[in-house]
């Protein structure tokens, strides 16, 4: 049990990590850049991207003018001034600022990140290593998924013997693990899927618990994690590794010499140009299958319930109409992001089965 606790913890780090390191590049802009101009109306490129960009505190709800937030920790590096850390409330209490660090409005690259700004006036990228809410949730999503599953493993630990029933939850997680197990591990990897199955299955829960709680609409869920790209890409790099580090020799081989005429792999390796290509799309597309599925939906939902702000701007006859409309859609895309967060969940799974499974050939001799 402490070796799969301390597995958990830096499979966690390293999930949370990536999400505020990705974007640590110095950016130069000016400072009438940083701050947006108020707009009248309602901002609807402002509701999509607050629910979709991450952010240094989570959001809880608003009652009138009174905002229910968590702040939470700001920690900064500036090669000009050391090191800051802080909680997020303060950038509230000073007009959106702390200590020249001043948000990235939305139309820049680091939409929402904070940049520091420089005696010149311009402004730079400090490294960020901050718990924003993307962290926090990757974090509650596994906690969440830890104690599902270990308190699962604990039933069936106390009753090896075969005595006793389990409950619904745990026959309900046992179809799940064995569907998996018996529909993709298996025939996908083949005699070696034991290996690979405590991944598969992790991922496969991880990805399905992420999808489900971004469709919670209150606290702890609603954060799309799994429509970021960074948690995407670090989960497409553990296939990557999972496929390249435990493949076989012949997989090698026929990335590096191919069973094809020699005229194609020789005196001009096309085909191996080809196949070393193969290795890296493979885990970018599975990246930004799962990103762009999820993320599509959200944006979906977002721009539909924008409609009711949009509506009522015109008019009360419109956005009366409006409101209908985007009740009824949004029920249709719930329901179908049901559907989706367990598909897409599936289908990562299985693709990454698949070519891990492919990586596991062997040399046949006839």
């Amino acid at each position: 049990m402490g070796k799969k606790i301390y597995i958990l913890v830096f499979v966690v780090v390293c999930l949370i990590l990536p999400v505020n390191l990705y974007s640590n590049v110095n950016t130069s802009l000016s400072e009438s850049n940083v701050h947006d101009d108020k707009e009248e109306g309602v901002n609807v490129q402002e509701i999509i991207f607050d629910h979709i960009l991450d952010s240094y505190e989570w959001h809880i709800t608003t009652f009138g003018h009174k905002h229910i937030s968590i702040p939470l920790p700001v920690i900064l590096y500036s090669k000009h001034s050391g090191w800051h850390i802080f909680l997020s409330n303060k950038l509230h209490k000073n007009g959106g600022s702390y200590k020249n660090f001043y948000p990235a409005p939305i139309d820049h690259p680091r939409a929402g990140k904070l940049l520091e700004k420089m005696p010149d006036g311009t402004f730079v990228r400090p490294f960020d290593l901050s718990f924003t809410k993307m962290s926090l949730s990757v974090l509650l999503n596994s906690i969440l998924l830890a104690i599902l599953i270990l308190s699962v493993a604990r039933w069936y630990r106390k009753h090896l013997d075969g005595s006793g029933v389990p409950g619904k939850f745990a026959t309900a997680i046992e179809f799940v693990v064995m569907m998996v197990e018996d529909d993709i591990i298996k025939p996908c990897v083949g005699k070696n899927y034991k290996k690979f199955s405590p991944y598969l299955l992790t991922v496969f829960f991880f990805i399905l618990i992420s999808n489900l709680m971004s469709l919670v609409p209150f606290f702890p869920g609603g954060v799309g994690i799994t429509a970021n790209m960074t948690i995407t890409m670090f989960l497409a790099l553990c296939t990557f590794i999972a496929v390249n580090i435990f493949s076989t020799r012949e997989h090698w081989r026929e990335i590096l010499w191919p069973d094809v005429p020699v005229m194609l792999k020789a005196p001009i390796p096309l085909m191996q140009v080809i196949e070393f290509v193969g290795i890296f799309t493979k885990p970018i597309a599975l990246m930004i299958r799962l990103f762009a599925n999820i993320l599509g939906g959200h944006m979906a939902m977002l721009v539909l319930t924008s409609l009711i702000f949009i509506g009522f701007g015109v008019g009360k006859a419109m956005g009366s109409s409006m409101t209908f409309i985007s009740v009824f859609f949004n029920t249709f895309m719930s329901v179908l992001e049901l559907l989706v967060a367990f598909l897409q969940a599936y289908v990562f799974t299985l693709l990454s089965a698949v070519f891990i499974g492919n990586a596991q050939i062997e040399h046949h001799t006839q």
